[in-house]
């Protein structure tokens, strides 16, 4: 699927932007712990757009229907794990951490989704 190495491509983009952008203008706006949490939503952002990359070249190759969800789902993970992260470092509002766990979950059935692609489909 072209349009998920296209959205991989640009979230991987975006990733290295916002790591830029939190390693020299936030580091000395943002507390330890918050700017912990930046560095945390890339770094989850960085891996799943890999895996994202990983899924839409795979699907040029084999129509396997389950690696289609979990590039998906990855991206709605980085949407919830890494966005809610982003703007919680920004703002300051923690209790915007509780959409946090979310985003996890999104990304654990992604990759659920990725064995069980491999297991029936390679």
């Amino acid at each position: 699927m072209k349009i998920l190495i296209m959205i991989g491509a640009l979230s991987m983009m975006m990733a290295v932007a916002l790591g830029a952008f939190g390693a020299h203008a936030l580091k000395d706006m943002l507390s330890e712990r918050m700017l912990a949490n930046w560095q945390t939503g890339v770094l989850y952002q960085m891996v799943h757009s890999l895996g994202i990359l990983a899924l839409g070249g795979m699907l040029l190759k084999v129509s396997i229907s389950q690696f289609s969800l979990a590039g998906w789902l990855m991206l709605a993970g980085i949407v919830f794990f890494s966005g809610s992260l982003y703007v919680m470092a920004l703002t300051g509002v923690t209790k915007l951490g509780a959409i946090t766990p979310i985003g996890g979950v999104l990304f654990i059935a992604a990759w659920i989704f990725v064995a069980i692609g491999a297991y029936k489909g390679l």
